[in-house]
Parts: C-alpha cells; structure tokens; sequence
C-alpha cells in the first residue's frame, strides 16, 4: 500500500531516509519521555522514532489513508494512532497531561497555525524539532533588526530558544515542494510567566507588526491618548528593532498610561 501526498493537505512525503534519521537524531528530549509526531504520512520519521527505546511515540494525523498505513506498518504503535486535526484536539486529553517533545514535517499551509496551537499549550511543549518552509524558519529564528522578524519571532523567542539547524532541498520530498525547506529546533527557555500583561503583550506585538514600517509612534497610537508620553527615543523605532524584552517593558508601560487617570 502506498499513500498518495494530498494536495489539499499540504502533504509532502519526505524520502531520504539518512535526512529523516539526521532530523529524530535532532531531538534532544531531555527529561522526556513522551513524543508525538505531527502528520506521519508513511512513518519516514516514525520509524526512526521507535527505534529510540527511550521515547514513547505517539502520531497524529489527519488523513485516513495514512492512518491506515500506520496501522499495518507500525504495530508497535498499537494505541497510540490518532486520527485527527492537531489544531483542534485537546492536548492534555488526548495525548498526555505530562510534557512531550513535538516532532514532525509540518504542512506548510498551516504551520504558522501549529506554532500558535503550541503557544496555547506552551507548559506541555518543552521541545519541538520541525521541518518548515525554509522562509517561516527563518523567520521564527530571527532577531531583532532582521526585515524578516515579526509576529511569531516574537512569540515564540517569549518562551523558546530557538535553533535554525539544517537545510533540506526539495528533491527529497514527493512531491518536491516549489520552496525550499529546513529544520529547526525550539527549547523551553525557563520563562514561567512574561513580567506583564500577557494578553495585552500579544496585542501590542500585533498592533506594532500590523504597520511594521510605521514608527512605534504611529503603530501603538490607538492603545492610549497619551503614548506621545512614553520614551520619545523608542516612538522612533520601529517593530522590528525592538526585543522581546523591550516588548515587555513596552506592554508594562503601555497598561501604566491605560490605567491613568486622563
């Protein structure tokens, strides 16, 4: 039986098999036992994970022609086979209310929905090894004063460090993929809570990325009448010169004018 790589799912099988093996290798795990492996296709990753004594691996996968390849290919897995869409399963439920590392080939389509699924449930993803779209890679793994930092770089670097680690072409997938793509690693970086107003530190992130090219000025206008108050140096810049730490320091000062009298 062969699965054939769905469109619609953004699939694209991996093939090389020293490329997959390189990737589980990747996966530090410390202090974990449990992992689960995003979008299995034919078990190219899977395969290396359960040789791996010390992991108990779990997958998730939404497509039903793969589940049932993995049912016959991979016995060992017995129970830990789950159908079904990451982005809309309940984690602590339906895999483990303990912590687990995540691993996988992420569809491209929807990987930025996955890292936000992760966000959600940051206290049980200590560790993710992933292969992306070369470009979102580099992204998340950029620092501020990179044109390419935003959003999710921000987001992310919150709570992980993060490792941009290998290239993959596209001749190893079927099909090849149009972009290119690589693989990187996230870590929990010991930050059990941000020092502000999380929920309002995730709308000022989004609010200054929104008008990237505007000065902070323009950008964080709208949170408050009087942010001409705030350090004129720092209206100056703009998002992307800015640290996750100077975002904190940004949302605190920001809920201090939005709490003043006017």
């Amino acid at each position: 039986m062969i699965v054939r790589p769905k469109k619609s799912l953004g699939q694209h099988f991996l093939t090389d098999k020293n490329i997959a093996k390189d990737i589980v290798a990747l996966l530090k795990a410390d202090n974990l036992t449990k992992v689960l492996e995003i979008g299995p296709g034919m078990g190219v990753l899977t395969n290396f994970l359960l040789e791996n004594s010390a992991y108990e691996t779990s997958v998730i996968e939404i497509d039903s022609e793969s589940v049932d390849y993995l049912n016959d290919h991979f016995p060992q897995l017995k129970d830990r086979i789950i159908f079904g869409d990451f982005l809309r399963i309940d984690l602590a439920e339906k895999i483990s209310a303990q912590p687990f590392a995540l691993i996988g080939n992420l569809p491209y389509n929807i990987s930025s929905q996955i890292f936000f699924k992760v966000l959600e449930n940051k206290e049980l993803i200590p560790e993710i090894v992933c292969m992306l779209q070369k470009e979102v890679a580099k992204r998340i793994a950029s620092g501020p004063g990179s044109k390419v930092y935003g959003i999710l770089s921000v987001f992310l670097q919150a709570w992980y460090t993060i490792e941009y680690l290998i290239d993959v072409p596209p001749h190893v997938f079927d099909p090849p993929p149009k972009v290119q793509s690589a693989v990187i690693r996230l870590t929990a970086n010991g930050r059990t809570e941000l020092g502000c107003n999380e929920k309002l530190f995730f709308k000022v992130v989004k609010q200054s990325f929104n008008q990237r090219r505007k000065m902070l000025r323009n950008s964080i206008k709208g949170f408050s009448p009087r942010i001409d108050e705030l350090d004129p140096v720092l209206l100056t810049r703009r998002p992307e010169q800015l640290s996750v730490a100077e975002f904190i320091d940004l949302t605190n000062s920001i809920e201090q004018l939005m709490a003043a009298p006017i």
